[in-house]
């Protein structure tokens, strides 16, 4: 489960690591540059709008637990109720988010251009991108994994496609990197609801469809989802203003940076697909109320994915010529991009503890653990070293704020997690006494 799930987990990054590399290959890197900028943009609103895949999966996963067939289905219809209104809304607000959104970056006015022309054509997949969320993650719930592989695999190997075709053929830059990952988003919709409607009992969807208005339980999911969601902004903000204080060191740092977090992203996604399986089997077994098992799996998946975040970082320090020279053939990138690898240790190894830790938390529709943890890395952790490198202008000062931002997450999500272990064994020991 494991497995396919990594699998599945790497096909989106890396089929923006191609998009990269193309784009890294053409001899002026201003569209580099511009789809980077944008990147963020879309990174905000997309790991900001990650919660309806979480959310779907953990509490689809209860509802297997508890073997309650029409919850199932109720869960996957209002998520993808919330999903449409969202990506909608958002479709029609995407030219006052475009243009805040790159006053707010800082680049240079080529770099700006190539960005919005990326935005504008991409910002119409968002739909797809919404409702994609729901279903991977009503199948992860259900733990139909080989579903979930085939979908994203299918989406980015088109996407994959095109992005050579509209960059290296057709000379269209940023504009048709766009247009390939809407396309793409949009193939990978259609396949996902031909899967729905194949796994759909339509007997027990006529019971469900009147239980769809729950007042009670739409506003426990907007209050679970509205946790997930402040917590996901935070961390995407955190991004946002990392690149946007890169963007005035100029155009090669913000390329360096660029490489270094596509990097970062693309182990970041083996690490999660750990934590979707956590999350899985940690709602089904809540859903039992099977509590003995809850620790084992835990231990076993901060083990596994500790190991995967101290071995890919140490590539990384160890390789960066290779790694790095794989997404750009520009030298005047590569070679000062070593002095910044180091940092990859600090926020690769805390961020595969801390993943895990949040898979756990969400699996228990314990939303509020992992939204106090963002926060407090937020104001201990990242602002004030960013406040810092905004006043001295040094990268590595940039650096060090995503570090201590990942270290205080951490250090908070295992002290909420000893409270919880701590009143449980309390409890254990009254329920014994009594």
């Amino acid at each position: 489960m494991t497995g396919i799930n990594i699998l599945a987990n790497l096909t989106e990054p890396l089929a923006g690591l191609f998009s990269v590399a193309f784009l890294g290959h053409l001899t002026q890197i201003d569209d580099l540059a511009g789809v980077s900028l944008a990147t963020i943009l879309f990174n905000c609103i997309f790991e900001s709008l990650l919660f309806l895949r979480i959310s779907t999966t953990a509490l689809t996963a209860q509802s297997v637990g508890k073997d309650d067939k029409e919850e199932l289905l109720l869960v996957a219809l209002r998520s993808a109720f919330i999903a449409v209104v969202i990506g909608v809304v958002i479709v029609i607000l995407q030219y006052p988010i475009g243009v805040l959104g790159f006053s707010l970056l800082n680049g240079s006015s080529n770099v700006e251009s190539s960005g919005l022309s990326y935005f504008y054509a991409r910002i119409w997949g968002l739909p797809a991108v919404l409702l994609n969320f729901v279903i991977l993650g009503w199948f992860l719930g259900r733990e139909q994994n080989g579903k979930v592989l085939l979908l994203t695999a299918l989406g980015n190997i088109v996407n994959v496609v095109l992005s050579y075709v509209v960059i290296v053929q057709w000379n269209l830059g940023s504009q048709g990197v766009g247009l390939s990952q809407t396309f793409s988003e949009y193939l990978t919709l259609l396949l996902g609801i031909i899967l729905v409607i194949i796994s759909i009992e339509w007997q027990i969807l006529s019971k469900a469809i009147p239980k769809f208005w729950d007042l009670y339980i739409f506003r426990n999911l907007m209050s679970f989802n509205g946790d997930l969601l402040l917590k996901s902004f935070i961390c995407m903000a955190i991004w946002g203003i990392f690149f946007a204080l890169s963007a005035p060191l100029g155009t090669e740092i913000l390329a360096e940076n660029t490489l270094l977090q596509q990097i970062i992203y693309l182990i970041m996604y083996v690490i999660e697909a750990i934590g979707f399986t956590t999350e899985t089997i940690t709602g089904n077994l809540k859903g039992q109320n099977n509590n003995d098992e809850l620790l084992s799996l835990l231990q076993i998946s901060l083990i596994v994915s500790t190991i995967v975040g101290v071995l890919t970082s140490a590539v990384c320090v160890l390789l960066p010529e290779i790694i790095f020279g794989l997404l750009t053939n520009h030298h005047e990138i590569i070679e000062p991009i070593k002095i910044y690898t180091p940092w990859l240790f600090i926020v690769l190894i805390c961020f595969s503890i801390a993943w895990i830790l949040e898979g756990y938390f969400a699996g228990l529709a314990n939303s509020k653990a992992p939204l106090n943890a963002a926060i407090l890395g937020l104001f201990i952790g990242f602002l004030p070293s960013a406040t810092w490198a905004w006043i001295t202008h040094n990268n590595h000062l940039l650096w060090l704020a995503i570090s201590a931002f990942m270290v205080t997450r951490l250090v908070v999500l295992l002290l909420q997690l000893l409270e919880i272990f701590s009143n449980d064994f309390i409890k254990t020991n009254q329920q014994k006494e009594t």
